[in-house]
């Protein structure tokens, strides 16, 4: 644990990044604004997904460079959209997220077991509405073959003859980096379906370490990192230190994930039973903040979009009211929730490399 908190230092080059053009407000937000800041674009590009919805849901931010504006929140495929059997529950919040504006879709092959509910569910409605989303999934298989077959079935569940976004599903070791790089590694898979025009974009994705994405950020030119990141992450192997501002260097698009940490960092959010809690980092006490809380701090930070699963219409409708609330937090606010959730930081970083009991129990 290294210079934990945020500083000085590193606002001013996050901030930097994002007046420097990162992020582009929703148009209803430009009357009276500074010329630099880039209006959301009226019209998308041929062929990509565009959701009408979005501009007036909630602000939008460039994804990196692939052209795409994303609206700040995004639909993650776990939650209730990974558990067997829950059409009932799983295919209306799709349709609902879409209503209100969403327009960023993330799933995995490894989503729901072997049978892959999550692709299946998002399939349901991409079927009919594909050209409103930016669809993402992502392959755990280190091979080219291995992935290219996962990518396959991808596309037969998605009901889709393409993905926007091809990812590799949670970064953890070296081992991974030198794996997917070797010859007949992931990554010919994913030029070959790139060149294909199976996907638009590659990306990478992963929440033990961040040495180990940087690493493969530096072997290869990835279009988009996934990465675990909210208020908890100054304490323990942080994010933002030094993974952050090279995705920002790099011109990447930054997608957070564990906002809430499986609810692990939220007020009023109990433990599960002694016999469900995994890791050395127990989830045995609440957490200390506010939904509005942990998206706002990550939201604060030159982040493309943040994904969250929700298992319900009700916290997929707070998520995306407090997005199109969203304003950011300045140097003090952001220490003071760091500050805030330090007791649970231990449990709140449950995914992240050797991450501790709760420390301050």
């Amino acid at each position: 644990m290294s210079e934990p908190g945020t500083t000085r230092r590193d606002l001013f080059k996050l901030g930097a990044a994002a007046a420097a053009g990162l992020v582009a407000t929703r148009l209803a937000a430009l009357e009276g604004a500074p010329a630099s800041i880039e209006p959301v674009a009226l019209h998308p590009a041929p062929h990509a997904p565009f959701n009408p919805a979005t501009a007036a849901a909630m602000p939008t931010r460039n994804l990196g460079r692939t052209g795409h504006k994303v609206g700040i929140f995004s639909l993650g495929g776990q939650a209730a959209i990974e558990k067997p059997h829950n059409e009932k529950v799983a295919i209306p919040l799709i349709e609902r997220a879409l209503d209100l504006g969403v327009n960023y879709c993330d799933t995995s092959a490894r989503y729901g077991g072997e049978a892959r509910w999550s692709e299946q569910y998002f399939g349901q409605v991409m079927k009919r509405r594909r050209h409103e989303a930016f669809l993402a999934t992502k392959t755990h298989d280190r091979t080219a073959d291995g992935s290219m077959r996962l990518l396959e079935t991808s596309l037969k569940l998605l009901q889709t003859d393409h993905v926007d976004l091809w990812q590799l599903h949670a970064m953890s070791s070296m081992k991974d980096v030198d794996d997917v790089c070797a010859k007949g590694g992931a990554l010919e898979a994913f030029q070959k379906a790139r060149d294909q025009k199976l996907v638009r974009f590659l990306g990478l994705s992963g929440h033990t370490d961040p040495d180990v994405l940087a690493e493969a950020i530096r072997r290869f030119p990835f279009d988009t990192v996934l990465m675990a990141f909210n208020a908890a992450d100054t304490w323990h192997l942080p994010f933002k230190k030094t993974l952050l501002p090279l995705a920002v260097e790099k011109e990447m698009g930054i997608i957070g994930m564990k906002i809430p940490a499986r609810g692990r960092i939220l007020a009023g959010v109990q433990p599960p039973p002694p016999e469900q809690r995994r890791g050395t980092a127990k989830h045995d006490r609440p957490g200390t903040l506010t939904i509005k809380e942990a998206m706002r701090y990550t939201l604060s930070h030159p982040v493309s979009t943040i994904i969250i699963g929700v298992d319900n219409v009700a916290q997929l409708e707070e998520n995306v009211r407090i997005a199109g609330e969203f304003l950011p937090l300045n140097q003090a606010q952001l220490v003071a929730l760091e500050q805030k959730v330090k007791p649970v930081y231990g449990q709140a970083s449950w995914y992240k490399r050797d991450a501790p009991a709760n420390p301050e129990k």
